[in-house]
């Protein structure tokens, strides 16, 4: 136990994520399907393992700049340009150690102590859990099955007060698997700006796109507009454990990020750098096949859950699918609970994805097609019961 006083309070008082909770529970049990798990099972790709190995072997195992090394930085221009229509400069590019940094460090940058950030409900947990280490409110704008999971700005306007700073979007979604359309994301930069709000966008599932389009906010305004942009590498080339994103600001927020990979994390690795530069030059056609199967494996999911009678989202990108549970009548933990110990399949509850999400949880699409036609099936005959 702690001693009260002895700690930060932010520390001891903050909320484990429920998918950590549910790993726990489901790594206890052994035997058990993993569709808690938002990660690629797919390997990293040779050429950037083996650009890796080439970096260590070479000697490139020093400090990088704060920022990242510039041959990355400048490729991630082209890549911006290229892929999202952004038109920026090395210098507005901050490399960090994956996307979670990112956005850590963009909240610290963007958010006084005590102000409010506008979160998506449903959105990934690790939003509020750093909002909450930092003594910043998080304020949740509804994501409803009615408007597509996409915001209602009239609700956004409601939720404004004095001490709101920044809204955070994601499209492509984590958990629902939504992807906006360009005139709901044009719309929401126009809101932002109008209400003098920081905009950050997380795109870390950017490429995993099976309809629709995704589209950048960033493109929607002037190049100093306050809007920070937010990557990773580790969805799209199957790059978790390599720990590299990079986020896109301009000033005087990039220098503010910039300068707060010092005191926290000196700089990203010199040798997951070097493979993330290769990771830009792959033949495309390594990153559409993995999109592809996941595509396949959504259809899978939606086709069991659906011919059961269990209504789930179909996703529209990412690697997700947001499945309604709330006919069972019982809240998404139990639910997750129950289900683990009786079926062993794992899955997300809904509640740890935000305040008003509790009667949904939230499937991997990362694991192969028999685990997820089985963990369907599972999961749809447990609901019937």
């Amino acid at each position: 136990m702690t001693t009260p006083g002895r700690y930060p309070e932010a520390i001891v008082s903050m909320p484990r994520s429920g998918i950590r909770v549910v790993m726990d529970l489901a790594w206890e049990l052994g035997d058990v399907l993993h569709l808690e798990v938002g990660e690629p099972d797919f390997p990293t790709p040779d050429p950037v393992v083996e650009a890796a190995v080439a970096a260590a072997r070479g000697g490139f195992t020093k400090y990088t700049p704060n920022t990242g090394i510039l041959p990355l930085r400048e490729a991630l221009v082209d890549k911006l340009a290229r892929v999202n229509g952004i038109t920026t400069t090395p210098d507005r590019i901050i490399v960090t150690l994956g996307a979670v940094a990112a956005l850590a460090c963009t909240f610290l940058a963007a958010v006084p102590t005590g102000c409010d950030v506008l979160l998506p409900d449903p959105g990934w947990p690790n939003y509020a859990m750093q909002l909450h280490l930092m003594d910043a409110r998080p304020i949740y704008y509804p994501l409803r099955t009615e408007n597509g999971f996409e915001p209602d700005l009239d609700e956004l306007a409601a939720l404004l007060t004095p001490r709101t700073r920044a809204l955070l979007v994601n499209s492509p979604s984590n958990p629902i698997g939504s992807v906006w359309r360009p005139d709901t994301v044009r719309a929401i930069v126009e809101f932002a700006l109008r209400h003098d709000l920081v905009l950050i966008s997380d795109e870390v599932y950017e490429r995993i796109v099976f309809e629709g389009e995704h589209v950048s906010p960033a493109t929607f305004a002037p190049p100093d507009a306050p809007i920070v942009s937010v990557y990773s590498f580790s969805k799209t080339y199957a790059m978790t454990g390599w720990r590299v994103g990079y986020a896109v600001a301009p000033p005087p927020l990039n220098e503010m990020i910039a300068r707060l990979q010092e005191p926290t994390v000196s700089c990203g690795c010199s040798i997951s750098q070097a493979a993330a530069l290769a990771a830009l030059v792959l033949d495309p056609r390594v990153v559409e096949a993995m999109v592809s199967a996941y595509r396949e494996r959504r259809d899978v999911a939606y086709a069991v859950l659906s011919g059961r009678g269990v209504r789930a989202f179909r996703s529209q990108g990412a690697f997700y699918m947001w499945i309604d549970i709330s006919r069972g009548g019982r809240g998404s933990y139990d639910f997750a609970r129950s289900l683990i110990a009786q079926t062993r399949v794992a899955v997300a509850p809904g509640a740890a994805f935000g305040p008003g999400s509790d009667g949904w949880i939230r499937i991997s699409l990362a694991n192969s097609l028999e685990a997820i036609e089985t963990g369907c099936t599972r999961i749809a005959d447990f609901l019937g019961r």
